[in-house]
């Protein structure tokens, strides 16, 4: 356990101390700034630049609510925040296999189990700390830009959007032990991306399945009802699978 416990500090020393530190926080924080700010003033920036007359472009894009602003928010995070995500977790693990780290950590007192877990922790809890961050922010502009902003549709979103996050964190880990390219893993995680997106589709695996998670922020932003049980439960149930498959399959391969 000491070992495990040196290894988690020393994941935790490493984001802050690399690149990891400034581009998944920096591209939430730069979209929970302007979110807010770019759902206020679309119709503005439209009416400037269009060639129709103010009318028809009301009637095109209704004034702008809260909920656009939440809208905004969970877009990006489906879209290119979930991209960013799969691209850097691609080398999780075969990053530190390449350069050799994870030889000289595992000459140490921590199995290989440990490593992938460890990583698998740290990694989740920054993951909730830049979510919860952005959130946040984005919840304090859309009041400032707004003057009113009902927080419960935002933090709904926000949460399903995590525990599908998190699922992804999961999932590039197993990749990044099973492939020995970054882009090879990030390749196939965009890949399943977009099978469960084409599997939302399905009313019954949106219902009972991480499909769910898929479409949910959107739907929770909007200040509808989506209900997150079941896909949350399996979600957290294929996170924890696919974090222990990861480590079954990284403590029989050669270093």
């Amino acid at each position: 356990m000491n070992g495990f416990t040196a290894f988690v500090r020393k994941e935790a020393t490493e984001i802050l101390r690399t690149w990891r530190i400034l581009v998944l926080p920096g591209i939430l924080l730069f979209f929970a700034i302007t979110g807010p700010v770019m759902a206020r003033f679309t119709p503005e920036i439209l009416k400037a630049v269009a060639d129709m007359p103010a009318a028809a472009i009301k009637a095109l894009i209704p004034d702008p609510t809260y909920l656009d602003s939440y809208g905004q928010w969970a877009k990006n995070l489906s879209q290119i925040g979930l991209f960013a995500l799969i691209i850097v977790y691609g080398g999780i693990v075969s990053s530190e296999r390449k350069s050799g780290t994870a030889v000289l950590v595992l000459t140490k007192p921590v199995s290989r189990s440990a490593f992938i877990a460890a990583k698998a922790l740290v990694h989740a809890a920054f993951l909730t700390v830049i979510v919860t961050a952005g959130t946040l922010v984005t919840w304090g502009g859309t009041a400032l830009t707004f003057g009113s902003a009902p927080v419960a549709p935002l933090l709904d979103s926000a949460f399903s959007w995590l525990v599908f996050a998190l699922l992804f964190l999961s999932l590039m880990t197993l990749l990044s032990v099973a492939l020995p390219s970054q882009a090879g893993a990030a390749g196939v995680g965009i890949g399943v991306y977009a099978l469960l997106a084409i599997a939302g589709l399905s009313k019954t695996l949106t219902l009972y399945t991480p499909v769910g998670l898929s479409s949910a922020p959107s739907v929770l932003a909007s200040g509808k009802h989506f209900a997150l049980l079941w896909p949350v439960l399996s979600s957290v149930a294929l996170s924890v699978a696919l974090v222990a498959a990861a480590a079954w399959l990284f403590s029989r391969q050669e270093l």
